[in-house]
């Protein structure tokens, strides 16, 4: 299992501050660019995680019609072009460029409740290279990993939340699983900026 300091480094972002935050309010998501397949692994992928972390998934948001936005596109470039995308991402053109520039796979960005929870969150991913070589149960259920908490932008650049079993199929570890069971513990402050919180959560993962 994850010890408290690997914990708190999943949650340390890169100018040292930290911050683990899971949603506030059902996830109701929406999926641009992909096919109805694709869709379909994609939410399935969500419900799974939801149910690990014994929240709910919805249809609809009641104040926000949809919570969580995934853009899927080839060229960066492409987003541009979508209506009123602007208005969701201030700056949308510069980041683009900036995104270009340092030819990124993805972006997320999250927005939160009064209390520090998740409010919505939004999704970029460029398919392109590698990405369009991953199956896509596997990107389907990392981006549903990466969509449940504020991860760290390097929570896993070390080693992959995934993990084969022998017949092939793809898993979420289960030190993974025991800490976004943890996160999602009601015990738990829905949000946190103190590193302390990470022992509390390496304290509740399944030993």
């Amino acid at each position: 299992m994850l010890d408290a300091k690997t914990v708190e480094a999943m949650f340390t972002r890169g100018d040292g501050s930290y911050m683990c935050a899971r949603w506030g309010r059902p996830i109701a998501p929406v999926v641009f660019g992909v096919e109805d397949e694709t869709l379909s692994v994609l939410k399935s992928a969500l419900q799974a995680l939801c149910h690990l972390a014994d929240h709910d998934m919805a249809e609809t948001d009641p104040e926000l019609g949809v919570n969580l936005l995934m853009f899927f596109c080839r060229e960066w470039d492409e987003l541009t072009a979508v209506p009123d995308l602007d208005k969701l991402v201030p700056g949308l053109p510069e980041l683009l460029t900036k995104l270009e520039e340092g030819d990124a796979s993805q972006y997320r960005a999250f927005r939160f409740e009064p209390d520090g929870a998740i409010r919505a969150g939004i999704v970029f991913l460029r398919m392109k290279g590698e990405a369009l070589d991953t199956p896509a149960d596997v990107l389907a259920l990392s981006q549903a990993v990466l969509s449940m908490l504020t991860w760290s932008e390097t929570a896993f650049d070390a080693a992959s939340p995934l993990a084969s079993v022998p017949d092939g199929t793809v898993v979420l570890k289960p030190e993974i699983a025991s800490l976004i069971r943890a996160a999602y513990d009601p015990v738990l402050p829905a949000a946190s900026d103190d590193p302390a919180t990470a022992l509390r959560l390496a304290a509740r993962m399944d030993h």
